[in-house]
C-alpha cells in the first residue's frame, strides 16, 4: 500500500471520530481541514478533504449536504459502527482496540 492511501485511509478514520466526538455528529469540512492539519498533522486543501468525505458518503458512514462552499458531513449508524469496531469499512483504517 502506498504512503497516499495510508494517509487517506487514516484521514477517513479521522473523520468518522471527528463526527463520533460531536453531540449531533456533524461538522463542516472548514473544520475538519483545520483539524486535520493542526492536530493530525494532515495538511492538504478543502477540495481534498471533500473528496475524503465523498468516498465516506459513497460508502455510506456518513450523510452530506452542501452549505455555499462547504460540505457538511453527519455520521451514519454505519460509520459509528466502524468506529465501534462492529464493522470494517473498506477503504477506512480500521480503529485500534480499546485498552482494558
Amino acid at each position: 500500500m502506498s504512503t497516499d492511501q495510508r494517509i487517506r485511509e487514516e484521514a477517513r478514520l479521522i473523520i468518522l471520530r471527528l463526527l463520533s466526538e460531536r453531540r449531533d455528529e456533524t461538522l463542516n469540512s472548514n473544520i475538519i481541514v483545520r483539524e486535520l492539519a493542526e492536530v493530525y498533522g494532515i495538511d492538504e486543501e478543502r477540495a481534498w478533504v471533500h473528496g475524503e468525505m465523498e468516498y465516506l458518503r459513497r460508502m455510506g458512514a456518513v450523510t452530506m449536504m452542501e452549505a455555499a462552499t462547504v460540505k457538511v458531513a453527519t455520521l451514519t449508524e454505519l460509520g459509528r459502527r466502524h468506529i465501534d469496531r462492529k464493522v470494517a469499512i473498506e477503504g477506512v483504517k480500521r480503529p485500534s482496540r480499546a485498552e482494558d
